[in-house]
């Protein structure tokens, strides 16, 4: 199993630039095909039409995605010329909540940015990352405002308690499992109880992934106090100097919006490293 296929989501934010870096790295690690996805905030327009100067506006705002949807489709070309990766370029119209999904379900996988508070121009839509991971049926890259180190998937830390989530994302992140110098499989307060009798001990599913060739070590460690299991994952990642976190996405939807598990939010919230997600 390999990525053949992989789909990389570009804005107009200050990470797309790191984020499209990151991708080229994979892609050329794989032999894979890269497309970059371009996607923007889309205005509502029945948000402001009782506001003066709606039309202008509207105007301004498709005239300044058209110009940097074209600087970035030059720089993503040079780049992927640069890394000698075949790429591929698509500009997305419509509502990326909407129109990500369907591109990312023909990709083995999708590369896309956390979530930055203090970058407006990231924020193309309402809780986009979370619609992405539940509905994009594909495993996720996040990666981080802070950027990636200079490796990727050398140092694996994953995160597994048993269940169908955590079993899909080591199966989905095998192929960065298959060329990793070590992996730590990693369970939270298995020590404390037994697990029913439906999930997986962590040394079964270890072995499971040694049968590919991977080098597989089991931690296991307990969450004290009010420590939180979002927070052991993080303190882990960094006292074992990992370069990649694979784990399941938990999520459940309430009225109209979409609610992350708590060890899901964390990690996404906090990350330092990028993170291998899937649902």
């Amino acid at each position: 199993m390999s990525y053949k296929n992989i789909l990389v989501q570009l804005d107009t934010g200050v990470h797309a630039h790191p984020r499209l870096e990151i991708a080229l790295r994979v892609a050329h690690q794989f032999h894979a095909r890269l497309t970059g996805l371009f996607t923007t905030y889309l205005p509502d327009p029945h948000a402001l039409f009782v506001m003066a100067g709606t039309a202008f506006y509207y105007a301004e705002h498709e005239r300044q995605r058209h110009e940097r949807c074209a600087a970035l489709d030059r720089l993503f070309h040079a780049e992927a010329a640069r890394a000698k990766v075949d790429g591929r370029w698509i500009a997305a119209a419509g509502y990326a909540n909407d129109v990500v999904p369907p591109y990312a379900r023909l990709a083995d996988l999708v590369i896309a940015g956390q979530t930055d508070p203090e970058d407006p121009e990231s924020f193309i839509a309402d809780q986009f990352v979370e619609h992405l991971l539940m509905s994009a049926g594909r495993p996720v890259l996040l990666v981080p405002s802070t950027g990636a180190r200079a490796t990727l998937g050398q140092h694996v830390l994953v995160a597994w308690d048993g269940s169908r989530e955590a079993t899909r994302a080591i199966h989905d992140a095998m192929p960065f499992l298959s060329h990793a110098a070590d992996v730590t499989l990693l369970t939270v307060n298995a020590t404390l109880d037994e697990p029913p009798l439906w999930r997986i001990p962590g040394a079964d599913i270890a072995l499971t992934i040694a049968r590919h060739g991977v080098k597989v070590n089991v931690r296991e460690v307990s969450a004290s106090g009010d420590t939180t299991i979002g927070d052991v994952l993080l303190s882990q990642a960094a006292e074992s100097g990992c370069d990649l976190i694979v784990m399941g996405a938990y999520a459940h939807s309430r009225l109209h919006e979409l609610v992350l598990g708590g060890a899901t939010r964390t990690v996404l919230q906090s990350m330092t490293v990028p993170v291998l997600l899937s649902h």
